[in-house]
């Protein structure tokens, strides 16, 4: 699955796999789930600020996102610059969804 093989990118932060946070949080679920809602993670002000603003990472939200990190949320923690074209981040996405598929 090409999602997988750019996720690679991300993998040194984050996992898609199992519940575990690292430098950012896990993405177990992160389709429709409620921004900055991990328990045990700390988000950076910007990112909790950014949660009123859009409650949920849904496709859409996550598409905006993962072109420009920074520009969305600016102040984030997050250092990626992000993914360029669209086609990667519609492959992360699908990726996310069922990252056992990816594998």
């Amino acid at each position: 699955m090409a999602g997988a093989k750019v996720f690679k990118k991300c993998a040194a932060c984050h996992t898609a796999t199992e519940e575990k946070n690292k430098i950012g949080p896990h993405l177990v679920g992160i389709i429709d789930r409620p921004v900055a809602s991990i328990a045990d993670f700390k988000y950076s002000p910007a990112m909790t600020a950014h949660a009123t603003e859009v409650p949920k990472w849904d496709e859409a939200a996550l598409t905006k996102y993962l072109h420009d990190p920074k520009g969305v949320v600016k102040g984030t923690k997050m250092t990626f610059v992000g993914l360029k074209k669209d086609e990667d981040i519609a492959d992360v996405i699908a990726y996310l969804k069922d990252p056992a598929a990816g594998e």
